[in-house]
C-alpha cells in the first residue's frame, strides 16, 4: 500500500513523535511511505526515520520566485505532489495541515483521513479556524481522534462530518525494547516532566508546587525536559524561588526515554492535552505518574486513576498532596509503575494501534501489504463506526 502522511514540521513535539512512529512502522513492514513536511522552512527531522521512508520538505518544491506567496505556492506544490505520487491513502495531522490537505486532494479520488490531536473545547483555537474546520472537514473521508471524550466537541463543531474513529497514539517500538532497569539511576531522586515550555504545560504552576515540597524532600530534584518560549520567564521564577540547584531545565534531548528511566516519578501539569505522549512513554517505562485530569488523555491513560494518580485540573493543593504521597512512598511508586507499564504496553503497542489503522484503510478501499492483511479483507475498525 502507498501511504502519504502530511505534517507541519518534524520537530521535537508529541505529534511529530507519533508521525515518526507511524511512518517507520508502515515502512518497515513493506508499505511505500511518503512523509510530507509543509513547514515553509527547510528544517530537519528531530526523530530518526526508517531509511525507506521518502521524506519531502514541501518548501523544496516551491520556486524561489513564489516565496512571497508562500501558502498558494505550497498548496499547489502539495496538490501536484499528491497527484504525482498517487498514494492509496493520505493521512494528515492537525487542523491547519488537515484543511490544506483536504482541499488539495479534492477531485483526485484519493481517500483522505484528517487526524485531530486536541479537543477544540480546550485548545483555544480561533473562531476562524473553527469555522474552516466546520466547512472543510466534511470533505474528508474520515476524521480520527485520540480519545472518546473528544468526539462530542468535534460533532458540535463539525456536525456534517462523514465519519469519526478513535485511534490512540502508538508507543514507539524502540521504547518497548528498552530495559528501564538497565539504565543507571541518578544519585538523587528525580521528579520528571517533559514538554514544550509554553503556557499549555503550566510549568510555572509545577515549579511553585515543587518549591513547596522541596524542604520536605531534600533528596529530590525536579527535571523539566523541553524547550519553548517560556524559558526566560520560568528561569526567572526559579531564580526568585532560589531553586536553581533543585529545578533543572536542560532543554531538548535525543534520549528522552533514558532520561525518564533515570527518574523516579513523572508529573503532568498541563491545562489540556490530546493524548500526552510523554506521559504515555513515562508510564510504559514504569514511572509512577501524577497528572492533572485535564482534557484529554490522562484519564484514559490511567484507566480512570487505576494506573496513576489523577488530580482535579489546576488544583495546586491537590497536586501537592498527590506528589507528597508518591515522593514519600517507595512501595506506592513501585506499584503504580508496575501497573502503568503493564497496562499501557498492552493497550498502546504499535501492533495494536496499526491494526486499527489497517481496518480504517480497508474501509476506505486500501489494503496493507504487511502482516496478516496481505491480500485479505479487514474487519471493521476496533473502535466501531460512529457516523
Amino acid at each position: 500500500m502507498k501511504i502519504m502522511l502530511v505534517v507541519s514540521s518534524m520537530g521535537s513535539g508529541g505529534a511529530e513523535r507519533v508521525a515518526a512512529s507511524l511512518v517507520n512502522a508502515w515502512a518497515q513492514r513493506g508499505d511505500t511511505v511518503t512523509l510530507v513536511i509543509t513547514y515553509s522552512g527547510r528544517g530537519a527531522c528531530f526523530y530518526p526515520l526508517a531509511p525507506n521512508v521518502r521524506c519531502i520538505f514541501l518548501a523544496d518544491r516551491v520556486k524561489a520566485g513564489a516565496r512571497m506567496l508562500q501558502y498558494p505556492a505550497r498548496f499547489r506544490a502539495l496538490r501536484s505532489l499528491i497527484r504525482e505520487s498517487a498514494p492509496d491513502v493520505v493521512v494528515s495531522f492537525l487542523s491547519n495541515v488537515n484543511i490544506t490537505t483536504i482541499l488539495a486532494t479534492r477531485g483526485l479520488g484519493i481517500p483522505v483521513i484528517a487526524a485531530e490531536h486536541i479537543d477544540p473545547s480546550a485548545d483555544g483555537r480561533s473562531q476562524l479556524m473553527s469555522q474552516m474546520c466546520r466547512f472543510v472537514y466534511p470533505s474528508a473521508d474520515l476524521l480520527t481522534l485520540l480519545t472518546d471524550n473528544m468526539e462530542a466537541s468535534f460533532r458540535k463543531m463539525v456536525p456534517r462530518v462523514k465519519r469519526i474513529e478513535v485511534v490512540p497514539n502508538p508507543l514507539p517500538d524502540e521504547l518497548l525494547l528498552l530495559q528501564p532497569e538497565s539504565v543507571e539511576k541518578s544519585e538523587r531522586k528525580r521528579l520528571v516532566a517533559v514538554g514544550r515550555l509554553n503556557t499549555q504545560k503550566q510549568f510555572d504552576l509545577l515549579i511553585d508546587v515543587y518549591a513547596t515540597l522541596a524542604p520536605e524532600f531534600p533528596d529530590w530534584d525536579l527535571w523539566i525536559w523541553g524547550e519553548g518560549p517560556e524559558r526566560a520567564v520560568l528561569e526567572a521564577q526559579i531564580a526568585q524561588l532560589k531553586m536553581k540547584e533543585r529545578v533543572l531545565m536542560p532543554g531538548k534531548t535525543t534520549t528522552p526515554w533514558e532520561e525518564m528511566a533515570r527518574s523516579d516519578a513523572f508529573v503532568l501539569s498541563s491545562r489540556y492535552e490530546g493524548l500526552p505522549m510523554a506521559m504515555l512513554e513515562g508510564m510504559a517505562l514504569g514511572l509512577a505518574t501524577v497528572a492533572f485530569d485535564c482534557k484529554s488523555g490522562p484519564r484514559e491513560l490511567t484507566r480512570d486513576g487505576q494506573d496513576g494518580l489523577l488530580v482535579p485540573p489546576g488544583d495546586k493543593a491537590a497536586l501537592i498532596d498527590a506528589l507528597r504521597r508518591v515522593m514519600s512512598d517507595e512501595a506506592l511508586r513501585a506499584e503504580l509503575g508496575r501497573k502503568a507499564a503493564a497496562s499501557v504496553r498492552q493497550r498502546y503497542s504499535s501492533p495494536a494501534i496499526l491494526r486499527q489503522w489497517d481496518a480504517i484503510f480497508a474501509q476506505l478501499g486500501a489494503r496493507s501489504r504487511g502482516g496478516e492483511g496481505k491480500g485479505t479483507a479487514y474487519p471493521r475498525a476496533v473502535t466501531g463506526e460512529k457516523a
